[in-house]
């Protein structure tokens, strides 16, 4: 059995997500990360505040995850799925995300908002905004 991993892209363009940065995804951004920590803080929060952080790429640059599919070749039998990446360990991510994942994605995420407030660092706020779910909670994308 052979299995192939492929990504199709659908991506949209640089100077797209930039507009949508400037004039929504900046306020709207720091509204949907102050809104994720207050529920954080309420425990029962908690994996509502998990999801919102993991679509935070997509609500300040329009940065949608990039869809997967497995192609498996069984014999003369090809099957296509469609799929997420396979995670890590629940607990390792649990784990993570209590001990580490819960404060220092805050200050990622400020990091990365702060980078965007300059025309150089512009290019790094995006980057660090798209891996803010690993840094969460190592979600694999």
């Amino acid at each position: 059995m052979t299995t192939i991993i492929v990504q199709p892209s659908k991506k949209r363009s640089w100077l797209v997500r930039l507009l949508w940065f400037l004039f929504v995804g900046c306020w709207l951004g720091e509204l949907w990360i102050l809104a994720a920590w207050l529920l954080m803080a309420i425990i029962v929060g908690i994996p509502i505040a998990v999801k919102m952080l993991n679509k935070l790429p997509a609500i300040i640059t329009l940065k949608e995850p990039d869809p997967q599919l497995a192609v498996t070749v069984v014999g003369t039998t090809t099957i296509v799925t469609a799929g997420a990446r396979p995670q890590r360990n629940l607990l390792v991510r649990a784990l993570w995300f209590v001990l580490i994942g819960c404060w220092f994605s805050f200050f990622w995420m400020e990091l990365a908002y702060l980078a965007c407030l300059t025309l150089i660092g512009l290019p790094l706020g995006f980057w660090m905004f798209d891996k803010t779910p690993t840094m969460v909670s190592l979600r694999r994308q």
